[in-house]
């Protein structure tokens, strides 16, 4: 029923979201628009359409779920007909009769075409062979293995759709990481921009007090060094920003395809609104890929009670009508039977398969449980990073007013001679520094709360949530 609710609301967000995707799309053959405004969400939405894994794991979805349907033909009448024309020898073959390899349709005895019945003479001469048939059989028992196999290939598909999910989460995952990385990325750029502006302004002020013997020659090449140097952290993060667009654009599956758009969304913080319990028996619940292996586990399970049913016959029932001849009238045959086979003695091939799966069932059911601990341990460590992200927000905007206020002071006391360009460069570092660190802060905390949710399989059950 969980796996349900997620394919069923997964299905459900990308339809709502598709409308809007096509009408941004236009006539282009990107899903975004040039210059067009992205959100997160649409972002998302792009990746789990388009996106080469997500269409990968669909289609081994769509595979595993069709080999039901060749494990339930099984079960169903098996009706084959035939049609063959032979020019051959004729010589008789007495009173013998067998089935064919395939076991459809049996060999009539005959006796030498255009001879006395006595007369078992061999011939050269060759004839015309006509034959038409059909032949009918029906499984009726074999004490599990079908049905076995029937449900095996059920819990396999499970296994799949489940493997799908985690493909999804996965994606959701790395297109919200990319794109708070962009942001991220785009924010520094903000942050050197202001820091050249502002170095800008402490270079000409030195140039001008310098030229007036107000302040020496030191205080040009010092405020010269720190101007070239934002500069340089202004082209790094410009840099960061053309490599965040491109990982952005491989997470959305859309590589050299996507057009310049901008990002709608901007880096913020808000409460830490759960508690570690709640969300480690979330993530119990809700996590595709511990559900896989749980499918995995009663795939083996149904395989087992396969194996087990070789220790007891199984019964099919045969029938068929047929006409050979060597022109008309031919002659017709029919055959109804009831076969049984039992299979005595197979040099413990059974007993060595039923042991090999439940050894492969037991390692898988030590899988689970160490996949049980990681999640705990990846749960836990995302939810304190979370908590920590939001303390260190809360800390660092101190830090960035605090060092404003620095800077405008030490800015207004160089201006009046109080001091020296060591101060204020120091105080202007001190600013920069801790502006870039809030920014950080604030991608901490978005990207620790998309891992917390990525841990806990939260964003699969709640794909129309905001970010």
């Amino acid at each position: 029923m969980r796996k349900s609710c997620g394919s069923l609301a997964l299905a459900a967000w990308t339809i709502l979201l598709l409308p809007a995707l096509v009408t941004a799309a236009g006539t282009d053959s990107s899903p975004i628009a040039a210059g067009s405004q992205l959100t997160l969400k649409d972002a998302i939405a792009i990746a789990i359409k388009f996106h080469p894994r997500r269409q990968e794991a669909t289609a081994q979805t769509g595979a595993a779920q069709e080999r039901v349907g060749e494990a339930r033909a099984a079960l169903l009448p098996q009706v084959y007909g035939t049609a063959q024309y032979l020019r051959s020898t004729a010589n008789g073959i007495g009173n013998t009769q067998w089935y064919n390899i395939d076991g459809l349709f049996p060999r009539i005895s005959g006796t030498n075409h255009d001879l006395a019945a006595n007369d078992d003479s061999q011939v050269a001469d060759t004839f015309n062979n006509y034959m038409g048939g059909v032949s009918v059989s029906q499984f009726l028992l074999d004490f599990g293995r079908r049905h076995g196999y029937v449900d095996q290939r059920k819990f396999e598909a499970a296994a799949a759709q489940a493997q799908e999910q985690m493909v999804v989460l996965d994606l959701i995952f790395e297109v919200s990481q990319r794109y708070f990385d962009l942001l991220d990325a785009q924010q520094m750029v903000r942050v050197y921009e202001k820091a050249v502006e502002q170095r800008e302004y402490h270079y000409h002020e030195a140039q001008v007090k310098a030229a007036a013997s107000l302040r020496p020659q030191l205080d040009i090449y010092v405020t010269q060094a720190e101007l070239e140097r934002s500069q340089l952290s202004l082209v790094e993060a410009s840099n960061a920003v053309a490599d965040g667009k491109v990982a952005l654009d491989n997470a959305m599956g859309l590589s050299d395809t996507a057009p310049e758009y901008k990002l709608t969304q901007v880096l913020t913080y808000g409460k830490v609104d759960s508690d570690m319990h709640s969300l480690v028996r979330t993530a119990m619940r809700d996590r595709p890929d511990l559900v896989a292996i749980s499918d995995e586990v009663r795939a083996i399970g149904a395989q087992i009670q396969e194996f087990k049913s070789d220790y007891l016959p199984t019964v099919s029932a045969m029938g068929g009508y047929n006409a050979m001849g060597t022109g008309l009238p031919a002659a017709n045959n029919f055959n109804v039977g009831l076969v049984i086979t039992w299979p005595m003695f197979n040099g413990f091939l059974t007993t060595h398969q039923e042991e090999e799966a439940r050894l492969e069932q037991k390692a898988l059911s030590h899988a689970i449980e160490d996949l049980r601990q990681r999640i705990v341990l990846q749960v836990k460590t995302a939810f304190l990073d979370w908590q920590a992200s939001l303390k260190r927000i809360q800390r660092a905007e101190r830090a960035v007013a605090a060092s404003r206020v620095e800077l405008e002071l030490a800015e207004k006391r160089y201006e009046a001679g109080l001091s020296n360009i060591v101060e204020l460069e120091d105080a202007q570092r001190h600013y920069t520094f801790d502006d870039a660190e809030y920014a950080n802060a604030l991608y901490s905390f978005s990207l620790n709360k998309a891992q917390v949710d990525r841990a806990t399989g939260r964003s699969l059950v709640n794909l129309g949530g905001g970010s």
